[in-house]
């Protein structure tokens, strides 16, 4: 298995849903601006999200698929006895979020209360309709989290794209849900997009059905029972959750104080940046993980530590090679990128203002953003959840203290600048602690193409600071000429930053061409592979 391949496999369709996600966006400021409706229906959909990445991508996820996987490693690629505890897995699974989702959507009007904080001068009807809407979105979780399960047993037989395409019928339920059943008022549209998004979740199960049927993955029902598996699992599941959702909290934390103390529009400001700074997260950062953590766990149940070790190297060299210039751009070029993009209808051009600010903030995170996701599975791939909680634990507290310390002054721009300084904090831990076991080293070749790379990207970012002037007028026109604009800065940032990668001898072309080919070592067989 390539991990440039299976890499871009999953960057493809990643990069398809983003795209589908920014269209979204882009009729969602249109038809509801940045407004109450708008933050209600985000609050709503960020509480079931919040969860799905905390036990379902997050916690289950990452304790469910090294322990798949160390099964298959263990049996020399047979996949009989991997299958058995995925069936026990699902058996405590589905009951518990079963009852977890009813409580969630009976008791959804103190869930929106905590999340919310209470919002800043809401009246009684309307913090009723943001309640509605969290009932709605609330079953979401529920189907979500068993795409998470089917997803990480296809990733873990190298079925990486069917997962990673999942999240696009979610951007075109949402769409259709915009385009076709929008209400005469806001209210009524943030209504069909809660519904939009439990539909997706159904929809999104069955696509991953489908795909384990054909994968010849047929899991049966069982009676829930704790053996020393399952215990095992439970074991690791819960430092997971914080572990892997240290962002998402962060994230929970800054809507809630922007939804507090702020003006309204403040949450949308911060979840429109927050969209655009997730392309790369999602680009990069996703889909590495992705493909790191059931290889690296692979190779250690095999007993290949220097094979794990090169692995995940690699990873990070191609995390930062793709990153760096993507964090120079948004910081850079945030107002244009977001005048170009949603300033349209109800999106005002003090909205795109306030956006472009918040997105500057994040993104000065990003690169923190994506190693975090490179460097985690490091410590998940043997099983060690509680070093990263405990890591998570004191990049939440850094986030919630800074939050409160730079909301007042920075206003909506404090909650994301506090959440990507946390975020540092959070990846500088993990590697200081990996460095010290021996178990990731960053030598003098690795620091050189660092700095290299970082140079390149901040020429990349001086073009682009020149030509905004001439690009702006195009940002500002209508659809053909908006497209034109980007195209031309996301186009020259692309060429600009290739011809420094090459000045700056970052790679040579002959290096870049063996770097994006080169093999780990050889792994045992799994199975059916894409």
């Amino acid at each position: 298995m390539n991990l440039v391949r299976s890499f871009s496999s999953i960057g493809i369709l990643t990069l398809v849903s983003r795209v589908l996600g920014f269209v979204r966006d882009m009729l969602m400021a249109r038809f509801l601006g940045a407004g109450f409706a708008s933050d209600a229906f985000l609050i709503a959909f960020r509480l079931p999200n919040m969860f799905r990445a905390l036990f379902a991508e997050g916690a289950f996820a990452s304790a469910f698929v090294p322990s798949f996987n160390r099964k298959v490693g263990e049996d020399d690629g047979r996949l009989d006895r991997a299958f058995l505890f995925a069936e026990q897995a699902l058996a405590i699974l589905l009951p518990f979020l079963i009852l977890f989702t009813g409580l969630l959507m009976l008791l959804a009007g103190p869930a929106v209360l905590v999340l919310s904080g209470g919002f800043n001068e809401v009246t009684p009807e309307q913090f009723a309709f943001a309640t509605e809407l969290a009932r709605i979105t609330f079953p979401y979780l529920l189907f979500i989290s068993l795409v998470s399960l089917l997803g990480g047993i296809l990733n873990s037989l190298h079925r990486f794209w069917v997962n990673a395409a999942a999240p696009i019928l979610l951007n075109l339920t949402l769409i259709t849900a915009l385009l076709f059943f929008h209400g005469p008022d806001d209210y009524g549209t943030a209504r069909a997009q809660a519904w939009g998004v439990t539909i997706a979740g159904v929809l999104q199960f069955l696509w991953l059905w489908l795909a384990c049927r054909r994968a010849g993955v047929k899991l049966k029902l069982r009676l829930p029972r704790l053996n020393d598996d399952v215990k095992q699992l439970l074991k690791l599941i819960w430092p997971a959750a914080a572990g892997a959702g240290a962002m998402q909290i962060n994230l929970v934390v800054s809507t809630m104080l922007a939804a507090r103390f702020l003006d309204e529009g403040s949450v949308s400001y911060i979840y429109y940046a927050d969209r655009l700074n997730q392309l790369p997260l999602g680009l990069v950062g996703i889909g590495l993980g992705t493909v790191l953590l059931p290889t690296i766990a692979r190779m250690l149940a095999g007993g290949d530590e220097r094979g794990a070790l090169d692995f995940q190297k690699k990873g990070l060299q191609l995390a930062l090679f793709l990153t760096l210039p993507a964090t120079a751009a948004l910081i850079v070029s945030a107002e244009p990128i977001i005048r170009g993009l949603l300033q349209y209808g109800a999106f005002t051009d003090g909205d795109a203002v306030a956006t472009a600010w918040a997105l500057a903030a994040f993104s000065t995170g990003l690169p923190a953003y994506i190693l975090i996701k490179v460097l985690t599975p490091g410590y998940h791939a043997r099983q060690d959840m509680k070093t990263p909680l405990r890591f998570a634990l004191i990049s939440i507290a850094v986030n919630l203290v800074l939050n409160l310390i730079l909301i007042w002054p920075l206003r909506h721009v404090g909650p994301p600048l506090a959440t990507a300084i946390a975020s540092w904090v959070n990846v500088t831990l993990l590697y200081l602690t990996l460095r010290k076991r021996g178990q990731f080293e960053m030598d003098r070749s690795l620091a050189s193409l660092v700095a290299r790379l970082a140079l390149a990207a901040l020429l990349m970012a001086a073009a682009l600071f020149a030509a905004t002037p001439w690009i702006r007028p195009f940002l500002a026109g209508n659809f053909e000429h908006r497209v034109a604009g980007l195209a031309l800065l996301v186009g020259g940032g692309v060429i600009v930053y290739a011809v420094a990668v090459f000045a700056t001898r970052a790679y040579s072309l002959a290096e870049l061409k063996a770097f994006l080919r080169r093999k780990p070592r050889p792994e045992a067989t799994t199975g059916k592979t894409d």
